[in-house]
């Protein structure tokens, strides 16, 4: 048996109503945009795929230990940008202005780990982002860029990170977390 999993920083609910607020009234203006649910608004560190279940104590294992010797830091959401280039966009995404390196140095600890117990990450390059919205075919976003440039930065202190496990049904993903793991916990 096998779960599909993802570690992730979750999105705080006052950062998470602050976007709302500026994405919502925006939802229906592009019938070519699916828009993330905003309970499913989150950076992914490692995307894992199926992972076996005898792997995943392990996995929760080396995530504590990355976690512990973690310290938290300060984060904030601003920039937007476009996969894989703005004007053939399949997502739309929103950057890290505050705190991207040590999002980043969190993952590369977090993709090392995973790594390391026979859980390999997706091997794509990380990239600190938010997605917004996908589509199904590419298109032409620069104007949804320039709308998405204007949101207010919310900013946070992260203090913990998540497993996540993801079901794929038709409605979208289903995410349910399946362990926390604070930071600097040594």
């Amino acid at each position: 048996m096998t779960d599909r999993l993802f570690v992730a920083v979750e999105v705080p609910d006052e950062a998470r109503a602050s976007l709302e607020t500026f994405v919502g009234p925006r939802r229906d203006a592009d019938p070519d945009l699916r828009w993330v649910r905003p309970e499913n608004w989150h950076l992914t560190l490692a995307f894992l795929g199926d992972v076996p279940a005898d792997r995943q104590e392990p996995l929760a294992e080396a995530l504590t230990a990355v976690a512990s010797r973690t310290s938290g830091f300060n984060l904030a959401l601003g920039g937007a940008g476009a996969f894989p280039k703005p004007y053939a966009a399949k997502v739309l995404w929103l950057g890290v202005t505050t705190g991207r390196d040590d999002l980043g140095r969190l993952a590369a600890r977090v993709r090392t780990a995973c790594q390391r117990v026979g859980v390999p990450p997706d091997p794509a390059t990380f990239a600190a982002h938010l997605t917004l919205a996908r589509t199904r075919r590419p298109i032409e976003a620069t104007k949804w860029l320039r709308v998405l440039e204007a949101f207010p930065q919310p900013s946070w202190r992260v203090e913990r990170f998540v497993l996540v496990d993801s079901t794929l049904n038709r409605g979208g993903s289903v995410y349910r977390v399946a362990a926390e793991f604070s930071l600097g916990t040594a």
